[in-house]
């Protein structure tokens, strides 16, 4: 079975922002299943994002 492309965009330890919640900051990818991404940002904690409905930006 195929995974979507965005899929493989997120790796554990790559930094992410939010694009709609600028104010999180950068945050950490703390681990990846399937289009969920925990994510613990430096202004917000761990977050769970769906990836499905929301294309992190990844930092370089």
């Amino acid at each position: 079975m195929r995974k979507p492309a965005g899929f493989a965009l997120y790796e554990p330890g790559q930094y992410v922002s939010h694009p709609s919640c600028p104010d999180w900051g950068i945050g950490q990818i703390q681990s990846v299943d399937g289009a969920r991404v925990t994510v613990n940002f430096e202004n917000r904690g761990k977050v769970l994002v769906n990836t499905e409905r929301v294309l992190l930006t990844v930092e370089a």
